[in-house]
């Protein structure tokens, strides 16, 4: 489903994947403009993920996004709050969350169940959560994950 102002998975805030797609649930749960079938994963998941590795809560970075903050300010708020990250911590994390999915617990049921759930092509073109999402969302194509890795 594509939502208008719903940043991707791969878009990057800081050199950090995800980070925008984040404040921008945020900002579009406020306003009204996020789907239901994303409120329960506000926080949760890949955004709670996030939050812990920068060592802050998801609230409170909430309410820096609510308060105004764009994205960059809003991570660099997490940088003095929390723990600034390394350029090594930041492939670390970009390296886990971009490949979540892949050659992992999720592999053998919960990848090929949204596939299913979500109506997507059964032909091994989705292979981690980041493709679910992109793929879902209207977004995804075969090398959008390499042309993410190349340095801005």
């Amino acid at each position: 489903m594509k939502i208008e102002g719903l940043a991707g998975c791969f878009e990057k805030t800081g050199g950090l994947f995800y980070f925008a797609r984040m404040c921008s649930k945020i900002r579009l749960h406020a306003h009204g403009s996020l789907p239901a079938e994303y409120w329960e994963m506000l926080g949760r998941g890949f955004d709670g993920r996030t939050c812990r590795y920068l060592k802050i809560t998801y609230e409170a970075l909430r309410d820096q996004v609510l308060a105004g903050a764009s994205d960059r300010e809003a991570l660099a708020w997490c940088y003095e709050n929390g723990r600034h990250l390394t350029e090594e911590e930041i492939l670390i994390y970009n390296s886990f969350m971009s490949k979540r999915g892949w050659h992992d617990d999720e592999t053998d049921e919960f990848i090929p169940a949204m596939i299913r759930e979500y109506g997507l092509p059964e032909n091994g073109s989705v292979l981690t959560d980041f493709d679910l999402i992109e793929m879902d969302e209207g977004r995804w194509y075969p090398d959008m994950w390499r042309d993410a890795w190349r340095p801005t």
